[in-house]
């Protein structure tokens, strides 16, 4: 299966690119029809470096993301079970080589208790992640942690999605996984570019590029309706990371009718005994880094992007105006990170060293102040608004009829559950500034105030 045409985007990167104000205006109005844009448009985009016009570009991805999904982040925590890996990617603290790190399997008692430490928390999405090789149980750990991660129950609280990200599987076992009731099968190329993927990759099933590049759709062919791919930045050429990235999607439209439910745009971070982390061979700049999102944006309306707490407080603050939709905050990189609490950059069992090490409620305070709501809605995995429904939902820009309402319930429950009265009393405001001025329909402002009193009367997982 051809997916990366390489001649093609060598052709497109070293040729002749003129550009003007005018067409790059042409290119953003084109966008906020919420179609995206083509191959040849990105490229353009990915050329903007006028101050004033740069703005534009950021505005237009601003616009779009709200036409879609609406004023609301969507948070979550990743639960990491393990850090043994057989793979060797010179880039990451989990290969198998590296000596300094501390590895740590966790028991299900011990994945109980970090999913008791999250429900206590606020959380009610999690992403599952393991290094990419398991105890002698193989695959059935996997199984477990999910089985158990759902079992956990604290009053009004229990994790109601798990995503999963592990290393990649055949169609029969992606068939076995999606028996678990999991939502979006995640999984990073980390580079498209097969040469520099070659050279940071150099033992392992890893190794294999093909076979991790296929992988979701693999994940299509064993039932999945949802995969979430990525791209990690500071690898290759950024420029030649995003037209292969929409190269893959285009193949995926193709070949299952619809694209990735997310794209994350994690950068190269520090890691324990990593020598490379430290040293990305191709460095982005914050400023290169929010054109990425923007255009990323532009050209995948429909499609969830997803900024994880390597990047800093600050950073992750300017994404939430450049087309970010979901963020995860509190995390740990660690097995046990959340029973421990350690600080990220002391604890030898770290993939990488963390850029955002803010508490939840401190993230949900800033989220507040910058006017987004902060959701933890799981309503469309439940209700299958999965696939091709929710794609059909969202490309026209109907999903946010019901994910914003939704949003709002599982924030009241937060407020309700584990605010201070200092975010109650901005959360609330907020909750009704958007209400009263954000939602057109009476009957859907109505409905929002009349759950919300149930919700505060002590009805909990309120949503449609």
């Amino acid at each position: 299966m051809r997916i990366i045409d390489h001649d093609k985007i060598l052709n497109e990167l070293n040729g002749k690119l003129e550009t003007s104000k005018a067409g790059i205006r042409e290119i953003l109005a084109k966008g906020r029809e919420l179609h995206g844009i083509d191959y040849r448009e990105v490229l353009e985009l990915l050329h903007v470096d006028e101050a004033g016009l740069l703005e534009e570009v950021f505005a237009t991805a601003r616009h779009i993301k709200n036409e879609i999904y609406g004023n609301r982040l969507v948070l979550f925590a990743p639960l990491y079970v393990s850090n043994l890996c057989n793979n060797e990617c010179v880039y990451c603290a989990f290969r198998s080589s590296n000596k300094k790190l501390a590895r740590k399997v966790l028991t299900q008692e011990e994945v109980g208790e970090e999913t008791e430490v999250l429900l206590s928390r606020g959380h009610k999405r999690v992403l599952l992640v393991a290094g990419e090789s398991y105890p002698d149980e193989g695959l059935e750990y996997v199984f477990k942690c999910i089985e158990t991660i759902y079992s956990v129950r604290l009053p009004k609280a229990n994790i109601r999605r798990i995503n999963v990200n592990v290393a990649p599987l055949s169609v029969d076992e992606f068939k076995q996984l999606h028996e678990y009731k999991i939502g979006t099968y995640q999984l990073f190329q980390e580079t498209y570019h097969e040469e520099t993927y070659g050279k940071l990759h150099i033992a392992g099933r890893k190794r294999d590029y093909n076979w991790r590049l296929e992988a979701v759709h693999r994940a299509f062919e064993g039932g999945f309706d949802d995969v979430g791919i990525g791209i990690l930045f500071g690898l290759a050429d950024w420029r030649y990371e995003i037209l292969a990235l929409l190269q893959h999607i285009n193949k995926l439209e193709k070949s299952y009718g619809i694209g990735p439910h997310t794209i994350s745009v994690p950068r190269l971070e520090p890691a324990l005994g990593s020598d490379i982390s430290r040293n990305p061979p191709y460095p982005v700049s914050d400023a290169d880094f929010r054109k990425i999102i923007a255009v990323l944006r532009i050209a995948v309306p429909y499609t969830g992007i997803i900024l994880s707490t390597r990047e800093s407080a600050k950073m992750r603050r300017e994404a939430f105006g450049l087309g970010i939709s979901q963020i995860s905050a509190g995390s740990r990189a660690n097995p046990g990170g959340y029973m421990h609490n350690e600080p990220e950059e002391s604890d030898a069992g770290s993939q990488f060293f963390l850029g955002d090490h803010r508490p939840l409620q401190e993230v949900i305070r800033d989220i507040v102040a910058h006017g987004y709501i902060p959701s933890f809605c799981t309503g469309c995995y439940r209700l299958g608004r999965v696939g091709g429904d929710f794609m059909d939902l969202a490309r026209p820009g109907l999903i946010k009829n019901h994910c914003l309402p939704n949003g709002i319930y599982s924030f009241a429950e937060y407020l309700e559950d584990y605010a201070d009265d200092a975010l109650k009393k901005s959360g609330y405001g907020l909750i009704n500034e958007i209400t009263r001025n954000g939602v057109a329909d009476d009957g859907m402002k109505l409905a929002i105030r009349d759950n919300i009193e149930k919700i505060i009367g002590g009805e909990r997982d309120v949503y449609f």
